[in-house]
């Protein structure tokens, strides 16, 4: 029976090749263990930001549905850059998008829920081998609109699917090595925590402490996702784990 791990890169984590070359080492590294590797990625960088700039050089009040249209574009470049870098290293990868799964959401335009995911297009890459490579913060409706999913969206499509899949663990790579009591790059005497309950982890979201957004942390607690928030940039990232 296969172990399935999900792993979430952010924006940050996959910026340029460079970095997304690194964001291999972290797959390869549990491929390598003989577990089925499911990914989930952001947009690169600045790269939503920079659409809706575009958008709003041509309105201020968008089009909701076509709002989605636009900003979901970010991800398909990336899953399909990083099934590229793990094809050049000797990697069978395969690229997804959120209507490709597919993943099911509400017509709740720029905020949709996750309704429903069908696993058999996925289970049936994982079974052959491959590595399969999803792109985050979006799904599709009952009417095939593309829908996004709001803020932090990419992290709550990693828990969704960890849920779905039964996988073994969700893990959140950030550009901070886990979980802290306050931004460790603004203050140095921050306190890392090494495990913390969902419903901590939820307080401190709702505080305002911006590594796992409070959608995808109330996810995880409803369906029982254990969550290990690593770093990306390190080699040996222990990170935090947060579960029951």
């Amino acid at each position: 029976i296969m172990e399935i791990i999900v792993q979430k890169f952010g924006g940050s984590s996959v910026a340029n090749t460079d970095k997304l070359f690194n964001v291999c080492k972290h797959i390869t590294k549990e491929k390598n263990k003989g577990n089925s590797v499911v990914v989930v990625v952001s947009a690169q960088g600045d790269t939503t930001d920079d659409l809706i700039k575009e958008e709003n050089e041509i309105t201020e009040k968008p089009n909701k549905r076509e709002h989605d249209v636009l900003v979901s574009v970010g991800e398909q470049i990336t899953i399909a850059k990083l099934a590229m870098c793990l094809q050049k290293q000797g990697y069978e990868a395969v690229s997804m998008l959120g209507w490709q799964v597919p993943i099911i959401t509400d017509s709740n335009f720029g905020d949709a829920n996750i309704t429903k995911i069908k696993t058999g297009k996925i289970l049936k890459e994982l079974k052959t081998g491959k590595i399969v490579i999803i792109a985050g913060f979006q799904g599709i409706d009952s009417n095939s609109n593309i829908t996004t999913l709001g803020r932090g969206g990419s992290d709550t499509t990693a828990i969704a699917l960890a849920s779905a899949l039964k996988a073994k663990k969700c893990e959140i790579f950030t550009d901070v090595d886990g979980v802290y009591s306050e931004d460790p790059n603004k203050n140095e005497n921050a306190t890392k925590f090494d495990k913390l309950t969902y419903d901590k982890m939820l307080e401190m979201a709702n505080n305002g402490a911006k590594v796992l957004h409070n959608k995808c942390v109330k996810l995880a607690k409803e369906k029982q996702v254990k969550i290990i928030v690593k770093s990306t940039f390190l080699e040996e990232s222990v990170g935090t784990v947060v579960e029951k």
